[in-house]
């Protein structure tokens, strides 16, 4: 029976990431409802605005079904603005700002500089061959790890890939281009 992997569809670049897995072989659907949440294998958080994602959640009723899975161990995947909130610590955070938590980690939003800032780089990705083209936006970085946390990259010396158990986190985007090894990565999870 294929995967049904859901992308969180509130806010961000979902299309990016139902394409992405989409080519990979598995059915990816969009997720705004618990019923859509419910029909999934796995989730990906998509990278985009942190907060906003975190205040849709809630209004559509997904925060507490997504915490829920992810206590139960569903494998999800967190990219930018995912990786914040599959942080179970943010440092400069907005007022009252709200995680899904799931990983042992401290995130600093917005710690590679504003909008203005952006930048691409290669990285060495433990699990994936050969180097992968990152593209960060805006993007956080792992300031502190909890001991079941595996660092798989990273950049200006801050953990930017990581891993615990079946939650997989990204600082950047590896939704937007053609390479799909990031999410063949996350998809060896099941």
């Amino acid at each position: 029976m294929p995967l049904t992997i859901g992308v969180l569809a509130l806010q961000g670049d979902v299309r990016e990431h139902l394409t992405s897995l989409t080519a990979l072989g598995v059915t990816a659907i969009g997720v705004r409802r618990v019923a859509e949440l419910d029909g999934c294998d796995g989730l990906v958080l998509p990278g985009g605005e942190s907060t906003t994602i975190a205040k849709l959640a809630r209004i559509f009723d997904l925060d507490d079904a997504i915490r829920s899975r992810i206590a139960g161990q569903m494998p999800v995947f967190g990219t930018c603005a995912g990786m914040i909130l599959l942080a179970d610590r943010i440092r400069d955070g907005a007022a009252g700002q709200e995680t899904f938590g799931g990983i042992d980690m401290t995130v600093r939003r917005n710690a590679f500089g504003r909008q203005v800032d952006s930048f691409e780089d290669e990285l060495s990705v433990t699990g994936v061959a050969g180097p992968v083209h990152a593209v960060f936006i805006r993007a956080p970085w792992v300031e502190e790890t909890g001991p079941g946390v595996e660092v798989l990259a990273t950049a200006s010396d801050h953990p930017v890939v990581v891993r615990q158990g079946p939650l997989l986190a990204t600082s950047f985007h590896p939704e937007v281009d053609d390479d799909g090894r990031l999410h063949r990565l996350f998809l060896e999870g099941f």
